[in-house]
């Protein structure tokens, strides 16, 4: 499955898109001007636990606030 095809599905699932992930992030404190303070298991278990995301979409996510896109 490719990373667009991991956020596609998140976003069906979720309402939610990458960007709203963020908003979401830095308002739990995940993120300090645009950069993660959290390792990836915090983020990942919030996303796990919330949005009931498995770990490889919980990991596109992470990635996604990490920067990477693709």
């Amino acid at each position: 499955m490719s990373f667009q095809s991991y956020i596609d599905n998140i976003q069906k699932k979720t309402g939610k898109s990458p960007s709203d992930f963020k908003l979401l992030a830095e308002e739990k404190g995940f993120l300090k001007n645009g950069a993660l303070t959290v390792k990836a298991t915090q983020v990942t278990d919030w996303l796990k636990e919330e949005f009931s995301l498995g770990h490889g979409h919980a990991m596109a996510i992470y990635a996604s606030l990490k920067g990477k896109t693709s």
